[in-house]
């Protein structure tokens, strides 16, 4: 990502670089940054880093953090709590005091966001748990805005998840998981048998459905979680199965606009591997090759983003975070505090090695340049 020198020392400074060693470090080069929400030495932070996993910036969490809503122009984040997530922060990339975003009593953040309208508003997908419906809520992002919330998008279903904002710049993409959940019960699945997961097409300005596909009813319990969207405008999406432990049903697929949710079949043995959960997906520098991970199953998988075929597996312990590598591939973050650089061909290269000190979190974010 390029960065300018003057980003780049107020950066180095509020992460506590020495102005020589941030000097050195520019003239190096400045290379991508990244952000992950991770647990060191029993505190929550949410973390600017570069591809070495070297700390530009740490942010104090109260609790699990989850994803970011990311404005790069801006050099801005929102950093979301684990779901049922009862704070969100926005900090900017250079250093400061975080600014706590405003929830109702009656809503929860799902640990996603999206800014949109050129950065004049925040989007974050939320439960309104007392109606049991999913809505985007809505927060100024203007400056002096102070990210107070200004009204509410519904979602057109239950338990949005991700969202993302799409490359035409107005419409917003929800992955609504289907699941009903109060924060009274946990995450305790309240409507196993009458879920609708759902993809969710939003107009980011006037907050109209635009378009929205549901799975066959067989796959009603496959929970349509999380998102990426691939070069040429496909909506990628990982789920998570809520049926029986038993069942191998395909946990990866692929959405264009005005055609039906396709599914994409896995090796057998890669397929049980997965344990029915995806815990994250990412699309390579290029736009070609999707990752989607499987913390619980211990790897990541790549798919040709064109046809559909799955490329290969690495193996990770607890590996979830994806987020593209500058050169090629992956950065791929663990629970166990290791991150590795890693490809579809199947080459690992260690960036940060196992940590008892170090948990990261399940996703691995990217600062677009």
């Amino acid at each position: 990502m390029a960065i300018d020198r003057r980003r780049f020392l107020a950066l180095a400074a509020a992460a506590g670089l020495s102005a020589a060693a941030a000097r050195a470090a520019f003239a190096a080069g400045g290379g991508p940054l990244y952000l992950a929400a991770r647990k060191r030495g029993g505190r929550d932070e949410a973390v600017l880093l570069d591809e070495a996993g070297h700390d530009r910036l740490a942010i104090p969490m109260p609790a699990r953090g989850h994803s970011f809503a990311i404005d790069a122009a801006a050099q801005r984040a929102v950093v979301f709590g684990r779901q049922p997530g009862f704070f969100a922060l926005g900090f900017s990339l250079a250093g400061g005091e975080p600014v706590a975003l405003p929830l109702p009593e009656d809503r929860h953040f799902f640990g996603h966001g999206a800014y949109v309208q050129g950065g004049r508003l925040l989007a974050a997908t939320e439960n309104d748990f007392e109606a049991g419906r999913g809505v985007l809520g809505l927060y100024d992002a203007t400056p002096g805005g102070g990210y107070r919330r200004v009204g509410e998008f519904d979602c057109g279903g239950i338990g949005p998840h991700e969202v993302v904002l799409m490359p035409d710049g107005r419409t917003l993409c929800v992955a609504n998981g289907g699941i009903l959940t109060h924060p009274d019960y946990g995450k305790l699945e309240l409507n196993l048998d009458t879920m609708r997961p759902s993809l969710a097409y939003i107009d980011a300005k006037t907050g109209d459905l635009l378009e929205k596909v549901e799975l066959a009813p067989a796959l009603h319990r496959l929970s349509i979680r999380h998102l990426a969207v691939a070069a040429d405008g496909a909506v990628w999406f990982g789920c998570q199965y809520m049926g029986p432990a038993g069942d191998r049903p395909a946990l990866v697929g692929r959405h264009r606009r005005g055609a039906a949710l396709e599914l994409f079949d896995a090796p057998s043995e890669t397929l049980r591997n997965m344990r029915n959960y995806v815990g994250s997906v990412a699309v390579d520098a290029a736009g070609g090759i999707v990752a989607t991970s499987s913390p619980v199953g211990g790897q990541v998988i790549y798919w040709d983003a064109a046809s559909g075929k799955c490329l290969g597996v690495t193996a990770l312990a607890d590996g979830c975070g994806v987020a593209p590598a500058p050169q090629g591939g992956f950065l791929v973050s663990s629970g166990l505090g290791a991150v590795l650089r890693t490809d579809a061909e199947g080459a690992e290269q260690p960036v940060l090695p196992p940590s008892r000190d170090v948990s990261w979190d399940n996703h691995f974010r990217i600062v677009p340049a």
